[in-house]
């Protein structure tokens, strides 16, 4: 299997690689390994969505 660091998904991604080592840490990317201080995430892995997004609530509408 082939694994990209952080600093290379983050330009295959268009996100900062600190957000992806965040993801990395808080286990929402399948496959990630930590050798040292480097993350290594599988060439094949999707990105995550992003949570500040979501149906549940639209704008003006409050959902309890």
């Amino acid at each position: 299997m082939n694994y990209l660091t952080t600093i290379e998904m983050s330009k295959k991604w268009g996100i900062t690689s600190r957000r992806i080592a965040i993801l990395c840490e808080q286990g929402r990317i399948d496959g990630v390994v930590k050798k040292g201080k480097t993350w290594l995430i599988p060439c094949d892995a999707k990105k995550p969505e992003d949570a500040r997004k979501s149906n549940h609530s639209k704008r003006g509408v409050l959902v309890c």
